[in-house]
């Protein structure tokens, strides 16, 4: 059994996870319940409970439940945030690979959560929940992300990253170094999730970062030629708003 405890200022929306997670997620055993940060860390540093996993609603009566967290470090369990939608929080968690669900709950997307953060299984958890706070903070000034890979958990910086390959339902993350890491994530996501640092999606199984681009060869579609030479095809469908970007980049036309 996932032994899991919830912290949730709103009685209804306890009560509802409660009761979501009995018939949907069977695995899942809540030994305990709190409603703000106080009682969190009475009730998460205490001998007698022991969870897998925590949902914890972020914005709770006396603060932020990073508050919580930040006293209970080291953290060794697995973390699901609950929250209405906001953007900065949804970034965050993708960035760092932190499990969350919206409210109002969907129960597809709480197994697809409880699933994912358990194949995690608490890997550096407290690294992962910096580089989290650290964007949810100070968006504009994010540099590191972390990515699930398929044999762990990797912390790169953004900057490095030279492009994304799509192979079925995985993602190959190319780094300037020359390793590779594949992740079981689709790369729509990336592709969403880093358009604001100059990636562009330039066809269905590549996005690549611009500042890596050495040159645009002309053609029906085009190619990108990368500092390493290779060489990536830009769909027909793709090829206007790509060139669009490319004049935003030079801030003057491309002929």
């Amino acid at each position: 059994m996932i032994k899991a405890v919830i912290v949730e200022d709103e009685l209804h929306g306890l009560n509802n996870l409660k009761n979501l997670l009995a018939a949907h997620c069977e695995d899942v055993e809540v030994v305990g319940a709190a409603s703000n940060i106080a009682e969190g860390v009475e009730l998460l540093g205490s001998d007698g409970v022991q969870p897998n996993l925590a949902f914890l609603d972020i914005s709770l009566p006396d603060g932020l439940v990073f508050k919580m967290l930040n006293q209970l470090r080291p953290i060794n369990f697995e973390v699901i945030f609950v929250t209405a939608y906001e953007n900065y929080a949804i970034q965050a968690c993708e960035y760092a690979s932190i499990g969350y669900i919206l409210k109002p709950i969907d129960p597809d997307a709480l197994k697809e959560a409880v699933m994912r953060s358990m194949q995690r299984r608490q890997s550096e958890i407290d690294r992962r929940l910096e580089i989290f706070t650290s964007h949810y903070s100070n968006p504009n000034s994010f540099k590191k992300m972390s990515i699930s890979g398929v044999d762990g958990i990797y912390f790169v910086n953004i900057q490095d990253i030279v492009r994304f390959e799509a192979e079925d339902n995985y993602t190959h993350i190319h780094m300037d170094n020359g390793d590779r890491i594949t992740a079981s994530k689709t790369i729509k996501s990336y592709e969403e999730m880093l358009a604001p640092f100059n990636f562009y999606r330039v066809h269905k199984r590549h996005v690549i970062n611009l500042n890596f681009m050495k040159k645009f060869i002309k053609g029906e579609g085009g190619k990108v030629v990368m500092e390493d030479t290779l060489e990536i095809e830009v769909s027909r469908r793709r090829r206007p708003q790509f060139m669009e970007q490319l004049r935003r980049l030079q801030q003057g036309p491309v002929v």
